[in-house]
């Protein structure tokens, strides 16, 4: 594969700290890269110095002379006064840019929603950064960078932006680097893995799975993590290789080794002990929408919200909403609360209910900035009980993410990331026993959603989670309904592909026209058509037969590097560590070729369809 760009030695200090420490790594044509870590790590700090949009304090970026990058920052770049239209296509006229089959694609998959002719800083501010990602897109780069680019996202728009990214190059052709906290967007796009952590990139080959799967083998190998964090890994393996049905389409050798790790793990929640708990703590009764109608301008006459809707919460209910952006899914959560009268209907709540929801604001943590994180949780109280387990207030506060150094800092210092847990805490450790979470990934980096994840595995209460993060959904709630901006809610017993089906149901049978944005569904025909061509019978044959060919040679390769690794540990109980070296690049060669395999095996199970 050509190089394309790369960094050398590349140092960067804020102040006191070391962000990256002498980094060296390249990005190679046909590189699909995610790339993963704590906030503040320093990954956009990486990915500007990459797309050279920024300057080391040592080391340098260079690239190949001709490569084009395109880059999405996290703030907004367009100019405000510019019409969308402009902003995205320039000074072509309508007929010039829509002669082009994936320009349409991209505006119907993006900004099909938003008027063509309105202002930008008109515009929200997710709409202003799905213009911003059309614009990128339309354009011709060899090397595309973008930062956090599902934020303001929701389901559909992911898994159209998935689509676009996998089938927009050949397989050995341009690159993409992408930094996000979506661990399914992760999985569904990326073949390779750079985690940024301690002035440091480590590489790992796969998507998010296999990368959880290989982090946590490297650890265990290295005998330098704490229990905690073994559990908390070995816990998101778990959920890898025993959740959705999509995700068991991972290579037999991958769900071995993760078997191999997990057979003493138990399931993420006990669901029966959960329900009975949250029984007795909330009876029969919880909350209740019965007949409830509700209208956009609050019974003026606009559109219809809600059209005769009921939704009934059981005792450990455990709920995802999904929908297109304004079907109302913070309005739903307002109407459980109670904070919104309905048109027509009723709320019924029961007695012993105590609700909370972490809204997407983080003001309300205003009445706290000048007090220190564990200050403002022990104010709360000083132990806790989550799932049968007591907790300090300190030791709770450090299941989430917050060190002891950091547990000190005041509430007005935090960044985004860490605002949202402290925030999420604190409605935690009032022990509510109905819990609304809407759109609690916001600002929050993959490995600090499976702490939440796991503080939320022991909760026993009724769940209602809002979000575009269908991998959070499917791991934290038991069954998900949807919002299609017709006024009804639906359940999906299929989950979140389900809902994807329906979308795409009802975008075949509509027609976008009128004065808004000039596309008119070429977009879509355009998927349509792709999907429908495939491989023929030959050419699926012939890849059979390579997978057998593969598992066979790979099965031999493991049987291999067993042995040596019982040689090597023999080697090392006798202090021979010239032969180790020796034996530690017999296993490096041994890793590549199985690497090899891997992809060749990735590459013809999906020309089978996965």
């Amino acid at each position: 594969m050509a190089h394309l760009l790369g960094g050398e030695n590349l140092s960067v200090s804020f102040a006191t700290r070391t962000v990256l420490d002498g980094v060296t790594l390249g990005i190679e044509e046909g590189d699909r890269i995610g790339m993963v870590g704590r906030n503040g790590d320093g990954k956009s700090t990486l990915m500007r110095l990459l797309a050279l949009r920024s300057t080391p304090d040592s080391g340098r970026v260079t690239k190949r002379g001709d490569v084009n990058i395109g880059y999405l920052d996290q703030s907004d770049v367009l100019d405000g006064d510019l019409t969308v239209g402009v902003a995205i296509v320039g000074d072509q006229a309508d007929y010039e840019w829509a002669r082009n089959p994936r320009i349409r694609e991209i505006m119907g998959g993006l900004v099909s929603d938003v008027d063509w002719h309105a202002n930008v800083h008109a515009l929200s501010g997710g709409q202003k950064r799905r213009v911003a990602l059309a614009k990128l897109l339309i354009e011709d780069h060899d090397v595309i960078m973008l930062d956090e680019p599902t934020n303001h996202l929701d389901v559909e728009g992911v898994a159209w932006l998935a689509r676009h990214l996998k089938s927009r190059w050949r397989a050995n052709q341009g690159a993409f680097l992408v930094v996000t906290h979506d661990r399914w967007f992760l999985d569904e796009i990326c073949t390779k893995t750079w985690e940024v952590h301690d002035g440091i990139v480590d590489p790992f080959e796969g998507g998010y799975a296999a990368y959880v799967l290989a982090r946590a083998e490297r650890d265990r190998m290295a005998s330098v993590v704490e229990s905690k964090r073994q559990q908390l890994v070995k816990k998101e393996l778990a959920w890898l290789r025993r959740g959705a049905p999509a995700r068991t389409s991972k290579p037999k050798f991958r769900i071995e080794a993760a078997n191999a790790l997990i057979e003493d793990v138990p399931a993420p929640r006990d669901s029966m002990a959960l329900n009975k708990m949250a029984t007795a703590r909330l009876g029969k009764d919880v909350l209740d929408l019965e007949h409830v109608s509700l209208n956009f301008q609050g019974g003026d006459g606009g559109r219809k919200l809600f059209d005769n809707i009921t939704l009934r919460l059981a005792p450990g209910e455990r709920l995802g909403l999904v929908g297109v952006n304004g079907a109302g899914k913070t309005t739903l959560l307002k109407l459980l609360n109670g904070e919104i009268t309905p048109d027509a209907g009723k709320r019924k709540q029961g007695k012993t209910v105590v609700t909370a929801v972490l809204t997407q604001e983080v003001k309300e943590l205003d009445d706290v900035a000048d007090l220190r994180v564990i200050e403002v949780i022990e104010r709360e109280k000083r132990s806790f009980n989550v799932g049968g387990r007591e907790f300090t207030a300190g030791q709770l506060v450090e299941q989430l993410g917050f060190t002891n150094q950091k547990q000190w800092t005041p509430v007005r210092d935090l960044s985004g990331g860490e605002r949202r847990r402290l925030q999420l805490l604190r409605l935690l450790v009032g022990e509510p026993n109905v819990l609304m979470l809407d759109e609690p990934t916001n600002d929050l980096d993959t490995d600090t959603l499976a702490a939440v994840e796991d503080v939320l595995d022991g909760w026993p209460g009724t769940l209602v989670v809002v979000s575009h993060d269908r991998y959070l959904l499917e791991r934290v709630t038991d069954h998900q309904m949807a919002l299609l901006g017709d006024g009804k809610l639906r359940g999906l017993p299929g989950g979140v592909d389900q809902y994807l089906e329906l979308r795409e149901a009802a975008l075949a049978g509509s027609t976008v026209a009128g004065g808004g944005n000039p596309v008119t569904g070429g977009g879509q025909a355009a998927a349509t058509a792709a999907a429908a061509s495939g491989p023929s019978e030959a050419e699926k044959r012939e890849a059979r037969k390579t997978l057998n060919r593969i598992e066979r040679q790979l099965k031999k390769l493991d049987q291999e590097e067993k042995k040596l690794h019982d040689l090597m540990l023999k080697t090392t109980e006798a202090g021979d560590f010239d032969k180790l070296a020796d034996q530690n690049r017999q296993l490096k060669d041994l890793t590549d070729e199985k690497d090899a395999l891997e992809m060749e095996w990735l590459e013809s199970s999906e020309l089978l369809g996965g």
